[in-house]
């Protein structure tokens, strides 16, 4: 059974190889921006329970495919790639909204982890480099896993914003900072427990990039001590600059719950 799983989810080499922006990775960012207006507009149609459920459901399903790519992992990759443990942005917020739609007193935080979601989902969906990097067909495991999970993350970071959890606001921004504190602490907690020499293999991760400069444009013994702020400043910025359009567009969402 072994083999045969391992010739479907394996890396599949010869033919097209996975690039981005090429026609079937444009065609992915297209579909799955095309599933984030749909629901979008289907959830509007919708009362505060049933949309409550479908986020529930969207949740379930992309906390189902994070959780089962580690049981599949060893067919695929031949085995389990600890790069993937919840210390990046993207799966570390999977977690976190998973555990705020399940946890009561997380809710209060649903919204702001919903769009840490979304920013960070969103930017691997439209350059997702690390699955680019294996040059793999497009049609591999790798490559449909990975981008499905952020695809569907960013379906559901932008409408739970849009339509669950706390209201978006100026005086709520002191959340977003929290979140993303706590994202920077838990990334290096992560990045000093599992980087180090074990016999003669060197493990090296860059969780959350906050050690070393993913662009190379920081001195590498500079990087460790910038690179934390430097990633809570530009997504602090990114969240603010998008508070204004999701301050509007759920204040629509009251005001069309009121006419009706």
């Amino acid at each position: 059974m072994y083999p045969i799983l391992h010739d479907i989810l394996g890396d599949h080499k010869g033919g097209d190889v996975f690039r981005c922006f090429d026609m079937w990775h444009l065609f992915l960012i297209f579909l799955f921006v095309a599933l984030m207006v749909a629901v979008y507009l289907i959830l509007k149609k919708k009362g505060t329970e049933g949309r409550g459920k479908a986020l529930d459901i969207l949740m379930d399903i992309c906390f189902g495919l994070y959780i089962l790519d580690f049981f599949l992992m060893p067919f695929a990759y031949e085995y389990i790639d600890i790069e993937k443990l919840p210390f990046h942005i993207c799966t570390a917020m999977c977690v976190m909204c998973f555990l705020s739609r399940k946890i009561a007193w997380l809710k209060e935080w649903r919204t702001h982890l919903a769009l840490l979601a979304f920013i960070s989902n969103f930017v691997y969906l439209v350059y997702p480099a690390g699955v680019m990097w294996h040059q793999g067909h497009p049609f591999s495991y790798r490559v449909i896993q990975t981008l499905c999970f952020h695809g569907l993350m960013t379906v559901y970071g932008f409408n739970a914003v849009v339509y669950d959890g706390e209201d978006i606001s100026w005086k709520t921004a002191w959340k977003e900072l929290t979140v993303l504190a706590g994202m920077v602490v838990w990334a290096l907690l992560g990045n000093y427990l599992y980087n180090g020499t074990a016999g003669s293999y060197f493990h090296f991760h860059n969780w959350f990039f906050v050690v070393e400069d993913p662009f190379g444009m920081l001195d590498k013994d500079m990087a460790p001590f910038i690179m934390p702020f430097l990633n809570i400043i530009v997504f602090f910025a990114v969240e603010m600059a998008l508070h204004p359009l999701f301050m509007k567009m759920r204040e629509k969402v009251r005001e069309g719950e009121e006419i009706s």
